[in-house]
């Protein structure tokens, strides 16, 4: 196994990137980041702890879900999930964290890199309710590298050919894969009633 353990022995093999490569990547949002994020209901947020032990989380509203403050600032409004809390975790321990943001039918993606931190600011987070309740935290992200990316990992993937969505019933339901992998006995319509069930009454 041939394992590379240097940046020049990849350069040796990559080259060097284009000039517009680099040149693309703003300090701050701008008019086409802005109007990107603002159409965006999907981003995949990385994070890691203080060992570098990484965690990529989903993240996920009608468009325009991250509300953008200012030219560097953004904020994630946390809404109901496992209660596990890894990101906001990970970020009171590290707080550099990287955001992609998805535009359904678009190719190409938005990638912004910053600072994050909590907050429980009312002021702040009233704004983001949504059918009357309010996030119990926010995560601002302040901005220091923002380009977009081209869109050829989603051209490979074609994932916005809905001829290429898979079938429901391809794969078993949320509630029935966890009770398998924790040796849980549950009845199959129990389990898929209980994850139904948890998607229309908590997503907010």
């Amino acid at each position: 196994m041939s394992i590379i353990e240097d940046i020049g022995e990849i350069r040796e093999i990559y080259g060097q990137p284009m000039e517009r490569t680099i040149k693309k990547q703003l300090p701050r949002l701008e008019k086409h980041s802005r109007a990107f994020i603002a159409m965006s209901p999907f981003i995949v947020m990385a994070t890691c702890d203080a060992e570098g032990r990484c965690d990529a989380s989903p993240k996920g509203d009608a468009p325009g879900f991250v509300h953008v403050l200012d030219d560097e600032t953004l904020l994630i409004p946390d809404r109901l999930g496992n209660n596990r809390v890894d990101s906001i975790g990970n970020i009171l321990q590290h707080p550099r964290v990287g955001l992609i943001f998805f535009v359904p039918g678009i190719r190409e993606t938005l990638r912004v890199n910053g600072r994050a931190q909590i907050t429980v600011d009312p002021a702040l987070l009233e704004p983001t309710a949504v059918n009357g309740k309010m996030p119990r935290s926010g995560i601002l992200v302040s901005a220091d590298e923002v380009y977009f990316h081209c869109g050829k990992a989603l051209i490979r993937s074609d994932l916005w050919n809905p001829e290429k969505h898979v079938a429901r019933g391809a794969f078993p339901s949320l509630g029935i894969v966890i009770a398998e992998q924790i040796g849980q006995v549950v009845e199959p319509k129990e389990a898929e009633r209980a994850t139904e069930e948890s998607y229309a009454a908590r997503l907010y």
